[in-house]
């Protein structure tokens, strides 16, 4: 049975490989995209996918020498906000009368099943997590994956239906506001 070192060292290699998988993925769908929105939003996804990346080499490199975990991982700091508030504020630049084209859309959905899987892997990992840090590391990771898949559901909605959008977000004429 391997050690406990041994499971977050393989874990943290598999989240490595995911992290830069995702990075590729948004720099390439943001050079692909038309929709500016959209090439907005993937270079933030891009930038995050960076710095996870960063945390877990991090991380990696201190089990692999022999130390154990520890909080320093904490100063690299990814997403944390609000995901409509970061949609909110792109999609105010494109208004209501957008237009997506389809390799946009599919360029959205393909980074919805990735941040899904993100997701899903680290709270996998999370229901076997022993050591308090480690656990605290996957619930942030899990904290900025969902986020990203917040975003980027947002981002289809408003690709797809941005009147729509705007009157669910901004509450246009719903409630007198």
């Amino acid at each position: 049975m391997p050690s406990p070192n041994q499971c977050s060292i393989d874990m943290l290699s598999t989240a490595l490989e995911m992290e830069e998988k995702g990075k590729a993925f948004y720099q390439k769908a943001r050079g692909s995209c038309r929709n500016p929105q959209c090439q907005e939003i993937f270079s933030a996804l891009m930038e995050d996918e960076v710095i996870h990346t960063a945390r877990i080499k991090q991380i990696h490199n201190k089990l692999t020498s022999g130390k154990c975990w520890t909080g320093d991982w904490e100063s690299i700091k990814g997403f944390s906000g609000d995901p409509d508030l970061l949609f909110r504020n792109l999609a105010g630049k494109g208004g209501k009368k957008i237009k997506a084209k389809t390799t946009d859309l599919e360029a959205v959905d393909i980074g919805l099943d990735l941040e899904s899987a993100s997701v899903k892997f680290y709270q996998e990992h999370r229901a076997r997590a022993t050591d308090p840090i480690e656990a605290a590391f996957l619930d942030q990771m899990i904290l900025e994956e969902s986020g990203h898949w917040k975003a980027l559901k947002d981002t289809r909605y408003y690709l797809t239906d941005p009147e729509g959008w705007f009157m669910e977000k901004e509450r246009a004429g719903l409630d007198g506001v």
